[in-house]
Formats: structure tokens, sequence, C-alpha cells
């Protein structure tokens, strides 16, 4: 599909919540120094009882190249994808992805003792999309499905893109991306159930 003003998910109900998201991320990055000690994602601090940093931990970022880099990736989703948004299913998918990522890096990774960034929530953006183009019958959902699983089992064979970890001055959470993409997988599969439910439940009463 071709990408053109015109057919931009502008709607408030495609568009409110990401430039909420976008927001919070660039008044977490300008207000980093006075406010990261509190949020940032810390696996000591939160095996000691400061749950809320496994959530609030995403909206921050290493520099602004990082920043930028989620940024763009987040309209670029968006502009594929918003058309299927809706504020209510965007946020539960975005809260799924967030806390299945930093779940499983706490469990699985304990190794990695701080994380930010939304690029674990992006990838389980991008996998909700994927499947929804599927859903609605665009072939292109079953190479975008494919592509981002290829990604994901390269990182974690191989590592991530050095020149990437040089650009944000940090290593690359390959994790991140396993985790956050297992929880857009989860949320994806219950809300395709669950409409499908409400779908079938509908025609029954006609």
């Amino acid at each position: 599909m071709t990408l053109t003003f015109k057919n931009l998910p502008l709607k408030k109900q495609h568009s409110m919540l990401v430039t909420i998201i976008a927001i919070l991320a660039v008044l977490a990055y300008l207000f980093n120094d006075a406010v990261s000690e509190f949020f940032v994602y810390q696996y000591q601090l939160i095996s000691q009882g400061e749950l809320w940093r496994t959530f609030t931990g995403h909206f921050f970022h290493t520099n602004g190249i990082h920043l930028l880099l989620n940024l763009a990736a987040l309209a670029l989703l968006w502009a594929l994808h918003g058309h299927f948004y809706n504020v209510k299913s965007y946020s539960l998918l975005f809260i799924t992805s967030a806390l299945t990522c930093s779940t499983g890096m706490y469990f699985f990774s304990p190794e990695i003792r701080q994380y930010v960034g939304l690029s674990g929530v992006l990838h389980g953006i991008f996998v909700f999309g994927a499947i929804m183009d599927i859903r609605h019958k665009d072939k292109t959902g079953y190479l975008l499905f494919v592509g981002v699983w290829l990604k994901i089992a390269h990182e974690q064979f191989y590592g991530a893109s050095e020149q990437v970890s040089s650009l944000i001055d940090a290593n690359v959470a390959v994790d991140a991306h396993l985790w956050g993409a297992v929880g857009g997988l989860l949320f994806s599969s219950c809300y395709v159930l669950m409409t499908k439910k409400t779908i079938s439940s509908y025609n029954n009463e006609r």
C-alpha cells in the first residue's frame, strides 16, 4: 500500500494514544535527569517492590538518537496500521506488550540490570499490525509476521547490529524485542478470539 497524507489514519480514535505516547517519551527525555531514577526499569529496585518501573521504564531513552529512532518507528507503524487502532485496543496492546516485555526480561534475562526504550513494545505493536493485515486478507501481513520473527531469531543467535548499539550509546536488549513481540502476540490472539465471539453473537441475534 502506498502511503500518502490522504490515507493516513488521522481520526482521533486512531491517532490520540500514539500522540500521547510520543509526548510522554519526549517529556521523559527532556526531564530525564530529574525523574529517571524514579521510573527507569532497574532489576534490583523492581525486586524490592518498585513494580511501576516495569511500565514506566519504556518511555525513557539513552540519547536523542535512540528517542528519534523509536518515535520514527512508532509513527511508521501508525501510518501502516493505525486504521486498526482504537483507544481501548491500542491501550491494552501497549500495556500488554510493555508488561510482558518487562516480565520476560525480569525472569528470563536477569543479567539485564537496566532497560529503557520503546523498542520492545514496538515489536508487540508490529506483530499486532501484521496479524490484523492477515485477518483482513492483506497478503503483506504474512510477510510482515514472518519477517519480524526472523529478525528476532537472528538477534537471538547473532546479536544486534553494532551500528545501532553505537548510535544509541548502549547495548541493544534483544530479549526485550523477543518478549515485547510475545506480548503483542498474546494480546492479538485474545483480541482476534474476542472480536470473533462478538461478531458471532451479533450474527446469531439477528
